[in-house]
């Protein structure tokens, strides 16, 4: 794919080789079929609405027929897909095709980035608020099929590294006569929007680049920027998760030392938005977690990439095909997004959980014994001087 991008110059290459090698993706993860079949500088509406199909259908079917909840009994419907606003919109079609109740409440969000899950189960919560016995369905992706970036600022290619194909779907309910069949129940939700502060506003947007190519473009501030929303949420978090006596032993350490809270002492379980192998471990090492702890995420991230709103999703099935969600445990959501956003949510495990879901029998193979990514060893030949890279020199390489 890297090789039929005629925009780029070897130094483009040896850019992207490095990005590959350290972004902690595997070779298993998936891009729309337009992207395989060459035509990821022609895409059109029609892919980029395949690729919403193929995931919304394939996974509210699977939903429906495990839960024996019929489409008839939904009420509200939130679909999130940051980068594409089709007309009718991806919820109505959706409405459509189930042939829900006319009375039907939809909602469809656009530009929130890969927070926007949580802004999601934040509106039905909401919802929940002034209605009883309510069904909502909360439907998750990114459209990758018309946005992968054919063009060579480094800026905006980087995205093609990260970015992967995924979706979820999720049903939510405040009926309480059906506490006894879920899985998970809502303790709280803190959003966080860094948008007044133009730095944060503009780290990662859409745009066009010099030659008029849309695509993503990611700030070199765009850490600074993510640590910062952070700190201010958990801020906000932790007071409602973690209990009083190890509040007090942290406001006391922080005036004699660089005293670090403790959040073991209110989450046992830590689900981090894999945005990539840094972000992972910057939060790893603010919050003093082990290895262990950021597996689910970093495992996630090797096998499906970052696939934005519905990432987390992922790294909560991981969890749970690993059987180390117990009734009880508290799990703790992460989310970055454009605007800037930092959101999070802690959920309470109603009962044991081991549905291998989408991780299926492939999870026993996870953790890796490695994760190093072999495209250096094949492709290192990109640093030799004056190397003026071709298809047919990736071509043998990849045989080889």
């Amino acid at each position: 794919m890297i090789a039929r991008n005629r925009n780029l110059g070897i130094e483009e290459h040896k850019f992207l080789l490095r990005a590959i090698v350290n972004s902690g993706i595997g070779e298993e993860t998936y891009v729309p079929r337009n992207i395989i079949a060459c035509r990821e500088d022609s895409s059109t509406l029609e892919d980029a609405i395949a690729e919403m199909d193929e995931f919304f259908i394939d996974t509210l079917d699977k939903l429906f027929e495990k839960t024996g909840i019929s489409p008839k009994e939904i009420d509200v419907l939130v679909v999130n897909v940051a980068l594409l606003a089709a007309v009718p919109s991806l919820s109505a079609r959706i409405v459509s095709h189930y042939k829900m109740r006319d009375d039907i409440k939809t909602f469809n969000l656009s530009g929130m980035g890969c927070s926007a899950s949580l802004i999601s189960i934040n509106l039905v919560e909401n919802i929940f608020k002034s209605q009883k016995n309510v069904f909502a369905l909360v439907l998750t992706s990114e459209s990758i099929a018309p946005n992968w970036y054919t063009g060579n600022d480094k800026s905006m290619i980087l995205t093609n590294c990260l970015f992967r194909s995924g979706g979820c779907s999720i049903l939510l309910t405040n009926n309480q006569s059906l506490r006894c069949r879920a899985k998970l129940r809502l303790k709280c939700l803190v959003r966080t929007h860094l948008g007044s502060i133009d730095e944060s506003h503009t780290c990662c947007l859409q745009k066009e680049d010099d030659q008029g190519r849309l695509g993503f473009f990611l700030s070199k501030n765009l850490p600074k920027t993510a640590t910062r929303a952070f700190t201010r949420n958990l801020i906000d978090l932790a007071p409602k998760v973690v209990p009083l006596n190890e509040l007090i032993r942290y406001v006391i350490s922080r005036i004699f030392t660089k005293g670090t809270l403790n959040l073991k002492t209110g989450i046992d379980h830590f689900c981090l938005h894999p945005g990539g192998t840094a972000v992972i471990e910057q939060v790893r090492v603010k919050l003093g977690l082990s290895d262990k702890d950021v597996e689910p995420s970093k495992m996630t991230l090797h096998r499906f990439g970052n696939t934005s709103a519905s990432s987390l999703w992922y790294v909560l099935g991981y969890m749970e095909a690993k059987k180390r969600l117990k009734k009880g445990n508290k799990v703790w959501m992460v989310s970055f997004g454009s605007g800037f956003k930092c959101n999070s949510c802690v959920w309470e495990v109603v009962k044991d959980l081991e549905d291998g879901n989408v991780w299926g029998d492939k999870i026993d193979n996870y953790p890796p014994k490695t994760i190093a990514n072999p495209y250096m060893e094949q492709y290192g030949w990109v640093y030799e001087e004056n190397l003026k890279p071709s298809v047919a020199q990736y071509g043998k390489n990849k045989n080889t």
